[in-house]
C-alpha cells in the first residue's frame, strides 16, 4: 500500500486555550454576529475533537489509510497576542504539541507556533522548537497588527526558517472588518453568508494568497533562496495568475527572476481537503508534482474520498508517490 502523509491537520491544547483566554482578557478579539456565532458553535469541530490525538484522530487516519499527520494549531494559537503573553504561551503551545506527538510518534509530526510580535524571540523559539522539540517547521496565520509578513520587521523569523531548512506554512485567518464590509457583506443575504463568504468560503484565501505574493515581491527569495513556503487550498488562488503576474509585474518589481519562477521554486501547494481532479490537473501543469503535497484539513474537513483521491487520480506512479509522501518527507525533513 502507498504511504500517505497529510500536512495541514489541526490540533488544539486545552491548557493553551485556557491560558490564551486568561491572557486575552484585555486584548481585542475578532467579533462575530450572534448568527455567525451559532453557525460556528453548530458546525465547527468540538474542543474534544480538536484536542484528541489518541482515539478519533487515529481511527480516522486508519480508516482513510493516512500514515502520518503533520499537526498545527491553526487559528487557536497565541501568535498574535501581546508579546509579553505570546512568548511564554508559544513556548507552552510548542511543548504541548511535542507531548501530543509522543502519543503516537510514528503517526504525528508538528509545526511550531511563534510570538511574531517579537521577531527575535520568535526566531529563538523556532530554533528551540526544531532543535530541541523536534518540530518540523512553523505555521503562521493571517497577519500581525495590520502588517503582512513581508514587512522587514519579521525577517528574523524567515532567516531562522531558512537557516534551519524548515518550511513556513501560511494559513488563513480573519481579515480586517473594513475588507469584510467592502467585499463580503450585503443587505441581500444573511450575516452567516457574509461571514462564510469573507472567511473559509473565499475571503481568507484571497488574503493569504496576497500574503504569498507579497513575500515574492519583497525580494525575500533573493536574500533567502532556500526558504520554503507552503500554501494550502491549492495555492490560495495564486497559481491561476502566475503568467499574468509575470506580464504585469516583472518589468517593474526589480526582481532578479520572473515572479512565477520564485513561486514554482520556493512555494509548495496542498489541497487542504479540496479533493478536486480539475484543480489537481491545473496545479500539475503550473507547478509540477514535485511541488504538491497532500492535506485533508482534519478535523474541519473529513472527505469520504480522503483515501481514494490519490489512488483514483490520473497520475503516474512517481507523481502519486511524490504527492502522497515523498514531497512531504523532503520538505518537512520527515525521513
Amino acid at each position: 500500500m502507498m504511504k500517505v502523509i497529510t500536512v495541514e491537520e489541526h490540533f488544539e491544547s486545552a491548557k493553551v486555550t485556557q491560558a490564551m483566554a486568561a491572557a486575552a482578557g484585555q486584548q481585542s478579539q475578532p467579533t462575530v454576529s450572534p448568527e455567525m456565532a451559532h453557525y460556528m458553535q453548530t458546525t465547527l469541530p468540538t474542543p474534544a475533537i480538536m484536542q484528541d490525538v489518541a482515539k478519533d484522530r487515529l481511527e480516522f487516519m486508519d480508516r482513510y489509510d493516512i500514515d502520518m499527520q503533520v499537526l498545527s494549531y491553526g487559528n487557536a494559537q497565541p501568535q498574535n497576542l501581546d508579546p509579553k503573553d505570546a512568548v511564554p504561551l508559544s513556548q507552552l503551545a510548542n511543548d504541548e504539541l511535542a507531548k501530543a506527538i509522543q502519543v503516537a510518534p510514528t503517526r504525528y509530526a508538528g509545526l511550531a507556533v511563534l510570538p511574531v510580535g517579537d521577531p527575535e524571540a520568535a526566531a529563538q523559539e523556532l530554533h528551540r522548537a526544531v532543535e530541541q522539540l523536534g518540530l518540523k517547521g512553523v505555521l503562521l496565520k493571517g497577519n500581525y497588527a495590520g502588517k503582512f509578513f513581508d514587512d522587514p520587521f519579521f525577517f528574523p523569523i524567515f532567516q531562522a526558517a531558512a537557516d534551519l531548512n524548515v518550511p513556513v506554512y501560511f494559513h488563513p485567518s480573519f481579515v480586517p472588518p473594513v475588507i469584510t464590509q467592502h467585499y463580503f457583506e450585503s443587505d441581500h443575504w444573511s450575516e452567516v453568508v457574509s461571514g462564510i463568504f469573507g472567511s473559509a468560503g473565499y475571503g481568507w484565501h484571497m488574503d493569504v494568497g496576497i500574503q504569498v505574493m507579497r513575500m515574492i515581491l519583497s525580494g525575500i527569495f533573493d536574500k533567502l533562496p532556500n526558504l520554503k513556503l507552503v500554501s494550502g487550498h491549492w495555492g490560495e488562488l495564486v497559481p491561476m495568475f502566475l503568467e499574468r503576474l509575470d506580464d504585469e509585474l516583472d518589468q517593474y518589481a526589480g526582481l532578479k527572476r520572473h515572479f512565477s519562477a520564485y513561486y514554482r521554486d520556493n512555494v509548495y501547494v496542498t489541497p487542504s481537503g479540496i479533493l478536486s481532479q480539475p484543480q489537481l490537473n491545473f496545479l500539475l501543469e503550473e507547478v509540477g508534482a514535485e511541488h504538491i503535497l497532500y492535506s485533508i484539513d482534519y478535523p474541519y474537513k473529513q472527505p469520504e474520498s480522503a483515501a481514494t483521491f490519490l489512488t483514483d487520480a490520473k497520475l503516474s506512479v512517481s507523481q502519486r508517490e511524490a504527492i502522497a509522501h515523498r514531497n512531504a518527507e523532503r520538505v518537512f525533513n520527515l525521513n
